[in-house]
């Protein structure tokens, strides 16, 4: 990194190194040079590029001169064709046979687009492993009893395998969504200016190559494929797709951190992220554990809805056959998504791999807030019996007041001792049928199980799908 001058977090603080390098200028050049190598090799097979001329420009794919391309681009205002004249230039037999018949989007959309499976496949691996984390918590906790909290407030217990297994629901609906959309992610293809081709076929006329058996012969190389039609561009409503799926995955992932955080604030105080014991919490007050890996996955997660509105705008503007206004915010909406993506699932997975349960807190909730829960269980009992559900119900409203009182003093909940002492509940069922119905443990439902289904998905699930191509990238 370059401290003097400003640099993108995500260039050097936020996501995987591998993922920094795909999207370096110095890789996104090399795989510009891999399609004008592609492009001639297909021309070679139709007697356009000799094989002398095709073996200079593959000794010279690797030669990047970034200062050199640079100061070309400065007087002639154009990327891609500075690169072709440095690359033309380092490639003196070979060179003059660069982009024959290509537009500039059959180099660059071609590579947008291997670069954005590649990142797919890295990101969505790594979902895969995080998933599997939530399984094995899942199968850890999926009979530990805990109280849930609707409105932020107590409602009634669930299992922490069970809420853990509905942030795991969440994260299965996303891979589903990344798998979809790495199937979906197709490329423009080598048809020339406006995507008619016309070019290639007057090229490889009289020959026994049509421009489409080029063209797939050019993909094949990426493990790409294209769709019937284009313009000079792919269809950037891809963009979207690919760029609203990982807004997804930061909502999901953004709202188990927040929970998280709540769950690890002192009013709760059952659920922490792991905290290293050299890790300082904060630079005044020394006591601190704050919860900053979390935060930072809710931080970044926000980023992601907007890179996928950029997308939106560049799908719904991009005129006719090709207007450029998208182009100078796809360079950093695109990488910058999936480096963001990448920086949050990595740290849910730490959080979730070294998550800390307070065993004793959860129970202590539990005996603080779990016999609420059973007073709908004892007016309904009492109302079978032949009480009066509406005097039932106020009864079991003002010993809940007295009881709330109670716990607000911090003692313990007396609520099941004043059901089972009071004669209008008695007089219908037995006290120790009263206590029975406020034992929290009996109003659980199928929670373990369902949780348990969860867990038995994740593991069913194939490893997420990978470019088969000879362009490796590594």
């Amino acid at each position: 990194m370059d401290d003097t001058t400003y640099a993108s977090p995500f260039s050097w603080r936020y996501g995987r190194s591998e993922l920094r390098t795909l999207f370096s200028e110095r890789e996104r050049r090399r795989l510009w040079r891999r399609v004008w190598i592609a492009l001639a090799e297909a021309q070679r097979e139709a007697g356009l590029v000799s094989d002398a001329e095709l073996a200079d420009l593959r000794a010279h794919g690797d030669e990047i001169d970034l200062e050199a391309a640079l100061a070309i681009e400065r007087e002639i205002g154009h990327d891609l064709m500075a690169e072709i004249r440095v690359f033309a230039a380092q490639a003196r037999v070979g060179g003059g046979k660069l982009h024959l018949g290509a537009t500039s989007m059959d180099i660059e959309d071609n590579v947008e687009t291997y670069r954005m499976r590649l990142a797919l496949a890295m990101l969505g691996t790594r979902v895969h492993d995080l998933l599997r984390a939530f399984a094995e918590q899942i199968r850890r906790y999926a009979s530990t009893l805990c109280m849930a909290f609707t409105h932020l407030q107590p409602a009634e217990p669930t299992t922490i395998g069970h809420r853990l297994a509905v942030y795991a629901q969440d994260l299965l609906i996303d891979d589903e969504g990344l798998r979809d959309v790495y199937e979906r992610l197709t490329a423009k293809g080598m048809r020339g200016a406006v995507g008619t081709s016309a070019s290639y076929a007057a090229l490889l006329a009289g020959t026994e190559r049509t421009p489409e058996e080029q063209e797939r012969r050019i993909l094949a190389a990426f493990d790409l494929r294209a769709r019937d039609v284009s313009t000079q561009t792919y269809p950037r409503k891809l963009d979207y797709l690919v760029l609203g799926s990982l807004a997804g995955l930061g909502a999901s992932l953004s709202k188990f951190a927040a929970d998280v955080r709540i769950l690890g604030s002192p009013g709760f105080g059952e659920m922490f992220e792991p905290f290293g014991s050299k890790q300082v919490g904060s630079s005044a007050m020394p006591f601190k554990r704050n919860p900053v890996m979390s935060e930072r996955i809710g931080s970044l997660a926000r980023l992601l809805p907007g890179f996928a509105d950029v997308a939106w705008q560049n799908a719904a503007t991009n005129y006719l056959e090709r207007t450029l206004d998208d182009s100078a915010n796809r360079r950093t909406a695109i990488p910058e998504a999936f480096l963001c993506s990448d920086e949050i699932v990595g740290l849910a997975l730490k959080v979730v791999e070294g998550l800390r349960v307070d065993a004793e807190r959860v129970r202590e909730n539990l005996r603080r807030f779990g016999p609420f829960a059973g007073s709908e269980a004892v007016m309904m009992a009492a109302s079978k019996a032949g009480g009066d559900r509406q005097e039932l119900h106020e009864v079991l409203r003002e010993a809940a007041m007295v009881a709330w009182e109670a716990t607000s003093r911090g003692e313990s909940n007396p609520l099941a001792r004043l059901l089972s002492d009071d004669a209008r509940v008695t007089r219908w069922l037995d006290p120790a049928e009263v206590r029975r119905h406020m034992d929290p443990s009996a109003h659980v439902g199928d929670a373990v199980e369902r949780a348990l289904r969860v867990a038995e998905r994740i593991e069913a699930l194939p490893p997420f799908p990978q470019p088969q191509s000879r362009e490796i990238y590594s």
